[in-house]
């Protein structure tokens, strides 16, 4: 039971609001029925990921806001809020893919909000560009994630909601909360649907190996690592395979799909090592370059993504899978002040 005074509740059955004050005894089932609001929340859009912004407000039960962005000759833009966001929690969803101006959109609508008085702004970036800049792999070269961090909190955000980053260790680059979200969420049920007694893990490469390991351990399967390995310097890789796959459905796992050149590669090297079938699971699409001439003519026989980034074109081998009710969910957890560790599976 729990006592809540002088607190705003949205009735999410008939959109009603009432005031209660000095309400006491309030069960866990009446809590899960009335939204607790103490001020009001909004969700904005970027124009990257405009779909799945619509789809996250659908799930939390409020219209997208409405922005303008005025785009200028120079190639400058400006967004501008076209309602009040006085004394609200705003929720701002964009990824930032490709980077440059989403990242700069999202933070003059961070900076605009700040401006126009919202109560706290929290930057909802399911895909976190430059996340593979997390630190100096070699002489004299930028920490790109850090400076992203540093941007975001100098233009006033209080919160960072993203999810799968490429390095864990970027929630450290910030000074404020970061809920760090894992597609495992929603892929761990779509994983046991292959699962006849014959499926087995596997990473791409050696970077992916805990992440395709703690999969195998939950799902109590087995775990391949296809292996790069270098005879000399400027030689091109050769490629591995660590594990039994003969008579196995293969299914990789990785936090991205850029090129799509690993992928491929360790597809096809699992088929030619008897591998019975080989499906992928990504949770950012960023599909750059020649992705989809080779995910075609590979042997993948799906690669299944999520649409934290939307699609540039149509795969008959790619399926998506929306991430909308997770973040839907996760944001009713934040205004509520309720625990979100339930979504972590497989982290």
């Amino acid at each position: 039971m729990r006592k809540v005074s002088q607190c705003l509740i949205e009735n999410s059955t008939n959109k009603k609001h009432k005031k209660i004050k000095h309400l006491e005894n309030i069960s866990n089932f009446e809590i899960s029925k009335y939204r607790i609001m103490s001020f009001g929340v909004k969700i904005f859009s970027g124009r990257a990921t405009k779909d799945l912004a619509n789809k996250i407000a659908k799930n939390y039960g409020v219209s997208l806001g409405n922005v303008i962005v005025t785009d200028f000759s120079d190639g400058e833009f400006q967004p501008s809020f076209e309602e009040t966001v006085r004394g609200q929690d705003v929720f701002i969803v964009q990824s930032t893919m490709p980077p440059s101006d989403n990242l700069f959109e999202l933070l003059l609508m961070i900076d605009a909000a700040r401006r126009a008085s919202a109560r706290k702004i929290i930057a909802v970036m399911p895909y976190f560009g430059f996340a593979r800049q997390d630190r100096k792999d070699k002489p004299r070269v930028a920490i790109g994630a850090k400076l992203v961090a540093n941007m975001l909190m100098a233009a006033g955000v209080d919160r960072i909601m993203t999810m799968d980053l490429h390095a864990d260790q970027i929630q450290g680059f910030f000074e404020v909360p970061v809920d760090h979200l894992f597609a495992s969420t929603i892929f761990f049920d779509e994983m046991k649907k292959f699962d006849t007694g014959n499926l087995i893990m596997a990473a791409p490469d050696a970077g992916g190996t805990k992440r395709a390991n703690s999969y195998a351990k939950k799902l109590d399967i087995g775990l391949a690592i296809c292996h790069k390995s270098r005879k000399k310097a400027n030689v091109v890789a050769e490629m591995t395979v660590i594990g039994d796959v003969t008579g196995k459905d293969v299914i990789l796992v990785d936090d991205m799909c850029d090129t799509a050149g690993t992928l491929t590669k360790a597809a096809d090297l699992f088929m030619e090592k008897g591998a019975k079938s080989v499906r992928a699971f990504c949770t950012h699409a960023v599909l750059s370059g020649p992705a989809f001439e080779r995910i075609e003519k590979s042997s993948l026989t799906e690669l299944i993504v999520t649409d934290t980034i939307p699609l540039k074109q149509t795969s008959s081998k790619i399926r998506v899978i929306t991430v909308a009710d997770l973040f839907g969910d996760v944001i009713k957890r934040l205004v509520s002040n309720e625990s979100i560790s339930s979504h972590f599976i497989i982290s």
